[in-house]
This record gives structure tokens, C-alpha cells and sequence, in this order.
């Protein structure tokens, strides 16, 4: 699915991502975790094509198909889909035709015909339950006035909607009661299946309790320095992130 290898990104002239090594077969969850500024969200950024990220040396792959050379939209359409930490309100669209136009844009890429009026509703009327979005919410402009819940549980209806090959949710978790989670993190769990994989950028150890990943990496000063399974995320709840920046400095 996605192969990253000795990845380097800037922003500017300062250094994030110093050398990313990952490799994400159909079907796998992994998470990624560590402090702050340790290049998380950099490496969501740079996946989707972030014009204000350069990469200055390395490869990624999507299926075979060399990732950093494709334009965002074309990322979006061969199947990445990333849920913002901060979705951005986009007044005076709505949601209908916001999302018709990106399903539509997406299947004529694919060579498919676009779904008509009634196909559409159907369609979105299907994925809304399964976020447990509501109505008033969907006929309203693109995250205009919703509260911080409402804009995530919105991204995931977003993701079910185009149903993406590999879905990057930064920090997704972020601000979320646990009422909330739980509804995002069932979302996430119905859409997987095993031709897709997802990305789960997270500080915390409760949403992966949630959406149990396959693989947990941990992410400092712009490189992966210790990879595990689930309970790797356990050590870091009870531990924090100490223990590993000084096994790192001992090395």
C-alpha cells in the first residue's frame, strides 16, 4: 500500500523529517505517536502534498505509484484521505454539493459515470448513519458553526463518503468527549476493510483503545525511533514520552 523510504522534509530551511522509514500493507492499522514538534503532522503534510513542506530527499510509494511526484488533488483522488486536526469552516457551500462534486471529481478519475441526483442521496444518506451525523448538519455550509465534535464526526461522514485506500487522521482524537470518539472511532472501525489501511496520528493511548492498530510507531525529532504493537502505546500512557527521548540520547 504505502512505502515511505529515508524521507527528509523542510519547511523553510528548518529540518522536520530526517530520514522516515515506513512501510503500510492493505488492511493494517498503524499508529503514530510522540511529543510535540517530534514532525507527526509534518508527515501528514507531506503525504498529501502541503505545497509549504519540501521534501529534499527520499521516496514514497502508493500502490506503485510514486507519490511525491502526483499533485495533491491527484493524491486525493488515486485514494489518501486526511481528517484535519482543525477542519476549516467553508462558508456559503454546503455539504450536498460540496461532497458531490469531490465523489464525483474522484469517480471521473476513476473512468466511472457521476452519480446522479437520487444515487447521490442515497449514497449520502447511508454514510450519514454511519457516523451518526445529523441531517441539519449535512444541509448546513461545510463545518459553518458546527462545535469541534460536529467538524470530526463531519470529516468522517467526508471519509465514508469517498471511501479512500489510506485514510491519515491527525490527531483526529484532539478536543474530542468520549461520547464523540467513541462515534469517530466506530466510523473508522465499520469503513476498514482489507484493501484500505489507516494512519492514526495521536498523543494519546484512549482512541487506540478505540481503533486498535496493528503497529505503533514513535515519532521523534523527525525520525521513527521505536516501533511495536499496541501495548507500545500503553508503555507510553503510563510512562510518557521521557523514557524514549533518553533511550534515544543514550544511543
Amino acid at each position: 500500500m504505502l512505502k515511505i523510504k529515508n524521507l527528509h522534509a523542510n519547511i523553510g530551511d528548518k529540518e522536520i523529517l530526517r530520514g522516515i522509514d515506513l512501510e503500510i500493507r492493505a488492511g493494517e492499522t498503524h499508529a503514530i505517536m510522540g511529543p510535540n514538534g517530534s514532525g507527526k503532522s509534518t508527515l501528514s503534510a507531506v503525504l498529501t502534498g502541503n505545497p509549504l513542506y519540501t521534501v529534499t530527499e527520499g521516496e514514497a510509494w502508493l500502490n506503485g505509484k510514486n507519490l511525491l511526484e502526483m499533485k495533491p488533488e491527484d493524491r486525493a483522488r488515486e485514494g489518501i484521505f486526511l481528517s484535519f486536526q482543525y477542519p476549516v469552516e467553508i462558508p456559503g457551500v454546503s455539504m450536498t454539493n460540496f461532497m458531490r462534486a469531490a465523489v464525483n471529481a474522484k469517480r471521473e478519475y476513476q473512468g466511472l459515470e457521476p452519480l446522479n441526483a437520487s444515487e447521490f442521496l442515497k449514497l449520502m444518506r447511508e454514510k450519514r448513519k454511519m457516523v451518526e451525523l445529523d441531517s441539519k448538519l449535512a444541509n448546513r455550509s461545510v463545518n459553518e458553526g458546527f462545535s469541534g465534535g460536529e467538524k470530526k464526526r463531519n470529516e468522517i461522514f467526508q471519509m465514508a463518503m469517498l471511501e479512500p485506500k489510506l485514510s491519515i487522521l491527525d490527531e483526529t482524537d484532539s478536543g474530542l468527549d468520549v461520547d464523540a470518539m467513541r462515534i469517530v472511532a466506530e466510523g473508522v472501525n465499520r469503513m476498514h476493510t482489507p484493501d484500505t489501511s489507516v494512519i492514526v496520528i495521536t498523543h494519546y493511548e484512549r482512541l487506540l483503545e478505540m481503533i486498535r492498530p496493528d503497529v505503533v510507531h514513535v515519532l521523534y525529532q523527525g525520525r521513527i525511533v521505536r516501533t511495536g504493537g499496541p501495548e507500545l502505546a500503553k508503555e507510553i500512557e503510563s510512562k510518557g514520552y521521557d523514557w524514549i527521548k533518553a533511550s534515544v540520547h543514550e544511543q
